[in-house]
């Protein structure tokens, strides 16, 4: 694909429906081609900037076994997060339409992919977001052919939670251009104003189905490989709330280009409607 196409920041080439299909900014990439992680690209701190992230690191920090037990590897190069122990809520770009589907293999319950630990079930269905087009709506179900026995991710349900500091956490690239990581790694990244991201992504924002996060210098940030993934943060009883899809951006953590995810929240009524019937 040429660098003037928008694409995903899945593992692989757009699947139809990605944001290909919309006009955008050149070079930008929904996170989805190259497999596996997050991103803390090596950036130089910029004096001035309003927000500071952490010290710049290159491949981030490796979770710990347990720590995320709901994260999801998808075998066509992106991840996810059990909404329920046989339902994995991803990214609509992931995947390519709807309907019964036993390609895709998830792999959960480790850290390490190449664990002999690791627990892999096959898909049975996908549900694609009704009308996703490329722009907005970019979440999808897929259901697998058995529960897998391990804690689930709460879905926020109104935006009191779109806010503060977010947890980011996948298998996909530790730089733009990279390829799959080999261990979860895991980051923090600010909340970023409909406002700010706006001034940077212009037109191909949809706010009302967006989120944004990141440092205003970059450097830390979701890359290829990462699509579908969850950002989250503590709710009010301290557990863990999924607040975002991780869905694109430009490049990866490139100064003033946040990562942009699915809002969570805009959606969360047609995710449990969707589940329920899946």
């Amino acid at each position: 694909m040429d660098a003037s196409s928008p694409v995903t920041r899945t593992a692989q080439p757009p699947t139809k429906g990605s944001v290909s299909t919309v006009s955008t900014l050149a070079t930008l990439l929904k996170r989805a081609l190259a497999v596996g992680a997050v991103a803390l690209a090596a950036v130089s701190l910029q004096p001035g900037s309003a927000t500071a992230s952490p010290t710049p690191v290159v491949g981030g920090t490796r979770a710990a076994q347990g720590e995320f037990p709901f994260m999801v590897r998808l075998s066509m190069g992106c991840g996810g997060a059990l909404y329920t122990q046989q339902i994995v809520l991803t990214a609509a770009h992931c995947v390519n339409g709807s309907g019964n589907n036993t390609s895709i293999t998830a792999t959960a319950g480790v850290v390490d992919l190449n664990s002999t630990s690791a627990i892999k079930v096959k898909s049975t269905k996908v549900l694609q977001a009704p009308g996703y087009n490329g722009s907005g709506k970019d979440w999808a179900l897929i259901k697998l052919a058995k529960p897998i026995n391990l804690p689930t991710l709460k879905i926020a349900d109104t935006k009191a939670y779109d806010n503060g500091t977010f947890t980011i956490a996948g298998w996909g690239a530790a730089r733009e251009g990279g390829g799959q990581q080999r261990y979860l790694l895991k980051a923090t990244v600010p909340f970023v104003s409909d406002a700010a991201c706006q001034s940077a992504y212009g037109s191909d924002l949809v706010p009302g189905d967006e989120i944004c996060a990141g440092y205003d210098q970059g450097g830390v940030d979701t890359c290829q490989g990462d699509s579908g993934g969850p950002m989250f943060r503590r709710d009010n009883t301290n557990a863990w709330i999924q607040v975002g899809i991780v869905s694109w951006g430009e490049g990866c953590a490139r100064p003033g280009y946040p990562g942009v995810y699915s809002e969570v929240s805009t959606f969360a009524a047609d995710i449990r409607a969707a589940a329920a019937g899946l």
